[in-house]
């Protein structure tokens, strides 16, 4: 933890940017950012409402409105990384923090997730910005009771860490944590892949008329040696970097070769 010079150490000097796409009010979002406040001033900048699976989208074409809640908790009637967006340049007016944290989420983020999931595009938007960002979701499989608390103590436990190790420009971390009471080791993983079943389902509306639901229900993990979802098959926290820069390299050296 940094502190200033003559300063009284135990006050954190730490700024930690804290948003969601459960929703301002989610509890995994209100737990974190509890226990976050032990090691950093936590500004709260999450959506009004659920956001979930709205990927990287921004808003563009309506205005957006913040409302305070309390000191250092805004909500924002958009995405995620609108969020990101107005709490980094309106609400901090540019002050960088040291740290853009996501979660926690209810539910998963595994492998094909991350590129739907607005959890984890709260952290790569602040990887965008070149600011150090995580998020966190916890792996809600049918369980009676949510241990949010048990992810919670480890996501502080990460940040700790990375308020000293200072991740490349443009990596982003991101971490599954299983339901259980007592946090697991946690292991370093590649993404994964995981099935979905059936994905659409054709329903009929009182009027007779066709609508669709998207989405499976089941969900079933690809053995995929050290991926995230091997990870959590395990019982095993995963943790991922993932990189904004998503040029495949080796093909594109491959097609310069074809001199298209």
């Amino acid at each position: 933890m940094r502190v200033v010079a003559g300063s009284n150490p135990a006050v954190p000097t730490l700024l930690i940017l804290l948003s969601n796409d459960d929703g301002v009010h989610s509890e995994g979002l209100n737990l974190l950012a509890r226990d976050l406040q032990k090691i950093a001033r936590v500004v709260v900048v999450a959506p009004h409402q659920e956001q979930s699976a709205t990927s990287h989208s921004i808003t563009l074409h309506r205005p957006l409105r913040v409302r305070r809640l309390k000191r250092d908790v805004y909500a924002i009637d958009g995405t995620p990384t609108d969020c990101v967006t107005l709490g980094f340049h309106e609400i901090l007016k540019g002050k960088k923090p040291d740290l853009i944290v996501s979660g926690i989420n209810h539910g998963a983020n595994l492998g094909d997730d991350v590129h739907y999931s607005g959890t984890v595009s709260v952290a790569m938007e602040g990887a965008m910005l070149g600011i150090p960002s995580v998020a966190f979701s916890l792996v809600i499989l049918g369980e009676k009771q949510n241990h949010f608390r048990t992810a919670s103590r480890f996501a502080l436990k990460l940040c700790r860490r990375l308020s000293d190790y200072r991740l490349p420009s443009g990596v982003m971390l991101n971490v599954n944590i299983p339901n259980r009471s007592q946090a697991p080791v946690a292991e370093v993983t590649k993404l994964g892949k995981r099935s979905y079943g059936e994905i659409i389902f054709e329903k009929i509306d009182p009027r007779g008329k066709k609508y669709y639901w998207i989405g499976g229900n089941e969900k079933q993990f690809v053995n995929i040696p050290r991926s995230d979802c091997n990870a959590i098959r395990a019982g095993h926290i995963s943790v991922t970097p993932l990189q904004v820069d998503i040029t495949h390299y080796p093909v594109l050296e491959e097609l310069r070769g074809l001199k298209l």
